[in-house]
């Protein structure tokens, strides 16, 4: 049973008199546990197939099956709920509350959900903990580094034990040996059983997922299953 399932997905934008084809016809599984990044130039449909996936948008024609159930179906409600419990998000520019501690950052999906106080601390900090970050959970986004605040938002997109982490070109804002960390991070997750989509330009983090989907002009270019290379061997500099 795939976790995602798409088929024939499109996705039009209508600019004045003229259609823009973001996607056209794209067709894939992915399964649970896998570790998939999807790769392509600017223009190339992948943040349209990123904001599908992830809930955020609806597609114009075909079909999106999440654990087997077709998403165009549910209401805004079920919608949420997927994007808060079933999805959890890594963004670029790690979008933390500024005046918030890591924890309480970390707790905030849970705030949506309704988990009582004492659950929320419990399952943060356990969350922090998996980040390495047990010994920051007190300290506000500009006392963090930038990689302890991508893994500050690592940490809350874990929160919810998501079926899916998705992440946006996660090591975009970073140095490139805290790229590395980061990679590293993911790496550990999936060794877990976190099924990881990432999305990318850079052929280095691309590198590091077991698959590799490459989309141009809307349509998927080529899918390739690559041997796995630990981030201990180094990639991006």
């Amino acid at each position: 049973m795939a976790l995602i399932e798409t088929r024939d997905l499109w996705k039009t934008y209508t600019m004045g008199s003229e259609q823009i084809h973001a996607l056209q016809g794209v067709s894939m599984q992915i399964e649970r546990g896998e570790y998939v990044a999807i790769m392509g130039p600017s223009g190339s449909g992948k943040s349209t197939f990123m904001n599908l996936v992830g809930c955020l948008d609806t597609p114009s024609k075909g079909s999106y099956l999440l654990n087997e159930q077709e998403v165009r179906e549910m209401d805004d409600d079920e919608l949420a709920r997927i994007r808060n419990e079933e999805i959890g998000f890594v963004f670029q520019t790690f979008n933390l509350l500024p005046r918030a501690t890591a924890l309480h950052n970390v707790e905030l999906p849970l705030v949506y959900a309704g988990v009582p106080g004492s659950v929320r601390r419990a399952r943060a900090l356990e969350a922090l903990e998996r980040v390495e970050l047990g010994d920051r959970v007190m300290h506000r986004p500009n006392q963090l580094s930038g990689g302890q605040r991508q893994r500050v938002a690592v940490a809350r997109a874990l929160v919810n034990n998501p079926s899916i982490l998705l992440a946006d070109e996660p090591t975009g804002n970073l140095d490139s040996k805290t790229g590395l960390e980061i990679m590293a991070l993911f790496e550990r997750l999936h060794s877990t059983g976190n099924t990881i989509i990432l999305i990318t330009h850079e052929s280095e983090v691309a590198e590091y997922a077991h698959r590799v989907i490459h989309l141009r002009d809307g349509q998927i270019e080529r899918d390739i299953r690559q041997s796995h290379r630990s981030p201990a061997m180094g990639v991006p500099s």
